[in-house]
């Protein structure tokens, strides 16, 4: 590994302006994923800025019922918080499956959101990958590609969003909080990702040197009764093949709304759009919630090593849907 400077940020405008007048500089935060990519040769910063104290780690209780979390909040701390329990408890299922227990605590809410994806090809100095060097080539397209994404691939980019975390918060329509040189703006977490399409190196809108300040998550009442599952090789803490956030909120066993979001299949968090417009309006019962999940689904494009995604995706995401529904829903 190269030499690397190291800076102790006092303040964010100070963190903000030392990244943004550098572009060698990255922020540390938890450094779970960023260690590893600095071993491996895959990152390349000359100086870490480490944001580590500065006042971004509270979970502020809104009156409305929301929240904003800190973005240094550990992700073990958000986990077990009593209002992310009560009010989203598939947000805290995604925090407590996403990571190994010592990981979860030393990784940031904020550092979660960037994590840079586990394609080995990606991590792999010597392998082709278009989001290591772009235009240089997808080694996973014809490689081993067994959990690489089918839905919103691109001809450059099949490789798979990592978060648990994020895919719970898609669902929610949280929005992300940063600061930059020309002040603070909010980013639909939606919109915080990005499809590869012709530029899989550009995975977020952040412009140079903003910072993640804190994560927004707002009012749901339906919420209260939602689940996250994930379906991995092994129960420890492996990168899930098939997930599904799912809240239903259920009127006389009519589904009056839905948020869905599904994880381990896309190349970013997969807000599950076609199968919530199946779903609003009709009764909750197994044969609509297959349905919904088939039209969800239809896009995926497969390879010959993750042709099985497809239709796991579809089982995951029915069997969350009917563990919600058993559970009565919530009345909008």
């Amino acid at each position: 590994m190269r030499a690397i400077s190291y800076t102790r940020a006092t303040d964010v405008p100070a963190a903000v302006a030392a990244v943004t007048s550098d572009p060698g500089s990255s922020y540390l935060a938890g450094g779970t994923t960023e260690v590893d990519l600095l071993r491996l040769d895959v990152l390349r910063p000359h100086r870490l800025v480490d944001i580590n104290r500065l006042p971004l780690a509270g979970i502020e209780d809104r009156s409305d019922g929301g929240l904003l979390i800190g973005a240094l909040a550990r992700m073990s701390e958000v986990a077990e918080a009593r209002a992310v329990v009560e009010r989203f408890p598939m947000l805290s299922q995604a925090l407590l499956l996403g990571a190994s227990a010592q990981l979860r605590n030393m990784a940031s809410m904020g550092g979660n959101l960037m994590q840079r994806v586990r394609c080995s090809y990606y991590r792999d100095p010597e392998s082709a990958c278009n989001k290591r060097v772009p235009g240089s080539g997808c080694s996973a397209l014809e490689g081993i590609h067994r959990g690489h994404a089918i839905l919103g691939t691109s001809e450059h980019c099949i490789a798979t969003h990592p978060s648990d975390m994020a895919v719970a918060l898609v669902a929610l329509d949280a929005v992300v909080h940063v600061e930059g040189t020309k002040g603070s703006r909010t980013i639909p977490v939606d919109d915080f990702f990005l499809l590869p399409e012709d530029t899989p190196e550009r995975e977020h809108p952040l412009t140079p040197g903003e910072l993640i300040t804190a994560i927004e998550v707002p009012p749901v009442p339906m919420a209260r009764r939602s689940l996250y599952l994930k379906v991995r090789d092994r129960e420890s803490y492996e990168f899930a093949l098939a997930s599904a956030a799912v809240a239903l909120a259920l009127e006389d066993g009519v589904i009056r709304e839905a948020r869905l979001a599904l994880g381990g299949v896309a190349t970013k968090p997969w807000r599950a759009h076609r199968a919530e417009d199946i779903l609003v309006g009709e009764r909750a019962d197994v044969e609509v919630f297959v349905r919904a999940a088939a039209a969800e689904l239809a896009p995926a494009v497969t390879r010959p090593m993750n042709g099985f995604k497809a239709e796991l995706a579809r089982r995951t995401l029915v069997r969350a849907l009917q563990t919600v529904a058993a559970q009565g829903g919530r009345t909008a």
